[in-house]
């Protein structure tokens, strides 16, 4: 092993080449704007010789490479090149009941882990039945990437049996779409297309791979080595492996330097950014972190704890943020929004300093609900250029900055101690506090049918920290985001900005893949579930131990109390005469552990049994069709207007 400066480093490019040992593919360089560090990748790769693989089987090995393991994924003519490949190969393939269920459990797979979910597919139908997932990745920034079949390139024009223009359809709503038209080099592409789906704002990639071009020939290059060394100085280590020490027959080097992150701010106006922070943080007496989906990740959690531990702020976060910060911790006050917490509703309408975070600004939480923080200071921060242009536009902030929240948190924390900044907001934490203990929650305790406030409120008090949670779209939902506590990140998954119903049941599916050694719960209302109803049979198929609460009013509650309230109880279309049997139909499926409870007192007991069976398990709980979720800023109003409700409480 020996090291480099930055000098040597470009020397040595140059010696590779003269010697024609190997030929340098790549040499990039890139400087990290806040942590001063310089990160170099050398990547070494072997041409086996005289040896060609279609382009379906270097997709399938370049995914075994960048270390995918699992794939979700429905077969057709034009994807089994594809198929075939994957059938060799050491990647686990899920056969979902339908495309759109393939692309929500590979989706599931990334939401719970950080890494890439693959979703693979024919074409037309094939492609076209995951543009929904698709959507609903892009609007949680969770990256994905589908690959889809295609009729061989010299049908297109022609009107054929299931072609379809993926490009035109997918552009609006994936991060981008890629068309292999034969010239592209498979294994660079691959590798490329998984980093972008990641890289920024993450989001879903959709391929378009015509069914000749998964046939066609090419050369493969088999990785064998691969260091990536962060230093703080500046220099390169270089691990030499046998490979050049050996002689073997290596024409190719990739040198890449890389780095870390998208921040361009220099050091010294990143300083300049931070000093203004803590001048304005200083002056405050009220401030508030508003803290989002874009925090989701361990590094990044890891900086926001380290950086509230010094300042002491209290927090209120977005559904997507539920986790990122201990629910039990003191100075969270729970879910902003519409339905969010009546804490958190309280406490923002008195705060002076708004320290938003990889969060988008959503209309259920800033636009419907009244135009808080107008007159509060606002310092944001998001990974995303577009939403912090319009936040610029719209709540002129003090302080704006489009980077990676990981590494302003970084930059913040080392200004903390580099200057020794010190905040008392002891006075507000007492307030908050105070807010907090002031309401008492509750729900309808007379009549004689279950509420789903109650079953929720009861289930939290039996699961465990660890635990996985995915929820529907519904009333459900914000209830569980209410009641439900959360202490780690990833562990409360669920459909944001495009509130999809049908997307537990699919998502559980990727989500118990990644993780075979948790207990994944899902909560979900019987509209939902019908949706992809199929994923019972998915889920029994592969004998995955999820446990699935359906939450039985016979009705779409959220929608029905949007009808009452606003059309005069006219509730057409959302009540359903007759009532669905699912714990019958799950146990017909093969479910091992099926139970329906309709009375209060069997709540406490059948939610224990559900949760300590080792296999898959359907529970299923008749609910009250008149039940209404409290508290809620009715649309277009003010936190100051938030309905409590007849049952919560406030002293």
């Amino acid at each position: 092993m020996f090291c480099l400066s930055d000098s040597s480093f470009i020397f040595l490019k140059k010696l590779l080449i003269q010697t024609k040992l190997v030929q340098v593919k790549k040499f990039e360089i890139g400087v990290e704007g806040l942590s001063k560090t310089i990160t170099k990748e050398i990547i070494l790769e072997e041409r086996i010789e005289n040896k060609e693989f279609s382009c379906a089987q270097i997709l399938v090995k370049t995914l075994e490479e960048l270390g995918v393991d699992s794939v979700f994924g429905y077969t057709g003519a034009m994807i089994l090149p594809i198929f075939d490949a994957l059938s060799k190969s050491r990647i686990k393939i899920i056969i979902n009941s339908n495309e759109q269920s393939s692309a929500f459990s590979a989706a599931g797979y990334s939401r719970s882990t950080g890494k890439v979910g693959v979703a693979i597919v024919t074409s037309g139908p094939g492609i076209t039945n995951t543009l929904t997932a698709v959507a609903d990745a892009q609007g949680d920034s969770i990256p994905l990437i589908v690959i889809a079949g295609q009729v061989p390139q010299n049908k297109f024009g022609t009107d054929a049996f299931q072609h379809i223009n993926v490009e035109s359809i997918f552009s609006k709503v994936a991060k981008k779409v890629i068309k292999i038209n034969g010239g592209e080099n498979i294994q660079e592409l691959i590798k490329e297309v998984y980093f972008e789906a990641l890289n920024g704002k993450p989001g879903p990639i959709v391929i378009d791979f015509p069914f000749d071009k998964q046939n066609q020939k090419q050369e493969y290059y088999n990785k064998i080595t691969e260091n990536i060394i962060n230093t703080n100085s500046n220099k390169t280590i270089i691990n030499t492996n046998s490979t050049l020490q050996n002689n073997v027959n290596t024409n190719e080097i990739n040198v890449k330097i890389v780095p870390q992150n998208n921040i361009t701010n220099t050091n010294s106006s990143s300083n300049d950014e931070c000093k203004l922070f803590f001048e304005e943080l200083k002056k405050s007496k009220k401030p508030i972190l508003y803290i989002g989906g874009g925090l989701n990740n361990i590094e990044s959690v890891n900086e926001l704890k380290k950086f509230n531990s010094k300042m002491q702020i209290p927090v209120v976060c977005t559904l997507m943020g539920k986790g990122i910060i201990s629910n039990n911790d003191e100075l969270h006050l729970g879910m902003l929004g519409m339905f969010g917490n009546p804490s958190a509703n309280t406490a923002i309408q008195e705060n002076d300093f708004f320290f938003a975070i990889g969060v988008r600004w959503d209309d259920r939480v800033v636009d419907k609900v009244g135009s808080f923080g107008r007159n509060a200071k606002i310092a944001y921060i998001d990974i995303n250029p577009k939403k912090v242009f319009e936040i610029k536009q719209e709540r002129n902030p003090f302080l704006c900055i489009n980077a990676d929240a990981k590494n302003v948190l970084e930059k913040l924390n080392e200004y903390i101690k580099e200057h020794n900044i010190r905040t008392d907001f002891s006075e507000w934490w007492k307030r908050t506090k105070q807010i907090k203990e002031s309401f008492e929650y509750s729900w309808n305790k007379e009549t004689n049918f279950i509420q789903q406030a109650q079953a929720i409120f009861e289930l939290n008090k039996q699961i465990n920290e660890e635990d996985i949670i995915i929820t529907g779209v519904g009333n459900h939902q914000m209830l569980s985001a209410q009641l439900i506590s959360r202490t780690h990140p990833k562990t409360f998954i669920s459909s944001g900005a495009l509130g999809t119903m049908g997307f537990a049941l699919p998502t559980s599916i990727g989500v118990q893949t990644a993780n075979p050694n948790k207990k994944i719960i899902v909560i979900e209302g019987d509209g939902g579930a019908k949706m992809n109803f199929g994923e019972l049979n998915t889920i029994t198929n592969y004998n995955l131990p999820i446990k699935i609460i359906i939450l039985n009013n016979s009705m779409d509650g959220m929608v029905q109390n949007l009808q009452d309230l606003a059309y005069n109880k006219n509730r057409v279309a959302t009540t359903r005469e007759k009532r669905t049997d699912f714990s019958k139909i799950a146990k017909t499926l093969g479910f091992k552990h099926t139970l329906k409870i309709t009375k209060k007192e069997e709540l406490k007991k059948g939610i224990s049994e559900f949760l300590n069976f080792k296999e898959n398990a359907l529970l299923e709980i008749i609910t009250d069709s008149e039940e209404v979720v409290y508290p809620k800023v009715p649309q277009g109003k003010s936190y100051s207007e938030m309905n409590l409700g007849p049952f919560i409480k406030q002293k």
